[in-house]
């Protein structure tokens, strides 16, 4: 059934994020009164942008007052990094956070619910070819805790669906463009390219998409998705390798030669996770184990199924997405 995504209330969580930021601006254009649900209020998000709450999914008090009066739900709140401090926090948020959100939007019957879950739990084991939407993975194929959340927090919206609840699941892939405030793996990585810390690249397959192409498509599976479908949201694929390429082409730096061993960088990984779990000064890892152990995985993706079930006509050029995102680098 199609749902007229016009004069809504609507709850996006999450929604001063990379994706989040987006979905907002566009549901304003299309005359909803947002609401958003995050942790704190960034500086990127004006007082009259939407209605914010400053709120934790975890919490089903705060989850009963931001779904109130809303006749949609569009949940991208997460942790979306692969390294935590306290790998904890992916079950309680990715995972747990989402069972309280669908409970919520249940409760107050909403109208839609989309959980906007991710490619990176669709890599089977010795999986090799294309993956399209028919493919099928189990807890045992996630490598990590954040995979492993998303995972079950993915099958918790299929649970949902089961059970009559109205919720659609879209799958982004690499998002990529203009409005990573909080400087995202992507980001992190370009930044450090940037600053000369990028010594060498290693094999392995991403598939990028516009964030705004993620944005628009996520807002289309509101109107148009089929309940308890999930949408691949993905566009090109790449290699690690022509990705260095390229932006060594932007930086106007030379790429990185040297190709490294898999044991050396998961090594590199372990020993980056745990000085980083050591220090207190919040740092981040420059390579994590989950993303090293991913880099041996399959992420070709064809989503040519869900671009026409949800009728997107064309995606935009990631090149000028990523173009988009040194030039924010640079200023």
């Amino acid at each position: 059934m199609t749902l007229e995504l016009h004069d809504k209330q609507v709850l996006v969580t999450g929604g001063s994020g990379y994706i989040g930021a987006h979905v907002v601006r566009m549901l304003q254009a299309q005359g909803n009164q947002v609401r958003i649900l995050d942790l704190t209020k960034p500086e990127h998000v004006n007082a009259s942008d939407a209605q914010f709450m400053t709120g934790d999914i975890r919490d089903p008090a705060t989850m009963k007052q931001a779904v109130e009066g809303c006749q949609v739900v569009l949940h991208l709140a997460a942790n979306p990094n692969l390294w935590a401090r306290n790998p904890d926090d992916f079950e309680t948020v990715n995972h747990q956070g989402t069972r309280r959100v669908l409970e919520a939007a249940a409760n107050e019957g909403v109208e839609r619910t989309v959980y906007v879950s991710t490619e990176s739990i669709l890599t089977p084991r010795k999986h090799t070819e294309v993956i399209s939407e028919s493919v099928q993975t189990t807890l045992s194929d996630m490598i990590g805790p954040y995979c492993r959340s998303k995972w079950l927090a993915e099958q918790a919206a299929f649970q949902a669906a089961d059970a009559g609840q109205p919720v659609v699941i879209v799958r982004p892939s690499v998002p990529v463009g203009p409005g990573d405030h909080h400087g995202g793996p992507l980001t992190r990585m370009m930044r450090d390219f940037k600053e000369g810390r990028v010594k060498g690249w290693m094999p392995g397959q991403l598939n990028l998409v516009d964030v705004r192409d993620v944005a628009e498509g996520t807002l289309l599976a509101a109107q148009r998705g089929e309940i308890g479908q999930a949408y691949l949201l993905v566009n090109e694929n790449w290699t690690i390798r022509e990705f260095m390429q390229y932006l060594a082409e932007l930086f106007d730096r030379k790429p990185p030669r040297a190709r490294i061993p898999y044991s050396v960088a998961l090594s590199f990984a372990y020993f980056e996770e745990a000085m980083c779990r050591m220090s207190k000064k919040g740092r981040i890892p420059m390579a994590t184990v989950t993303g090293v152990k991913l880099t041996r995985r399959c992420f070709h993706f064809d989503g040519q199924r869900s671009r026409e079930a949800l009728g997107i006509s064309s995606m935009r050029c990631c090149r000028q997405a990523v173009r988009e995102m040194h030039d924010g680098l640079s200023t």
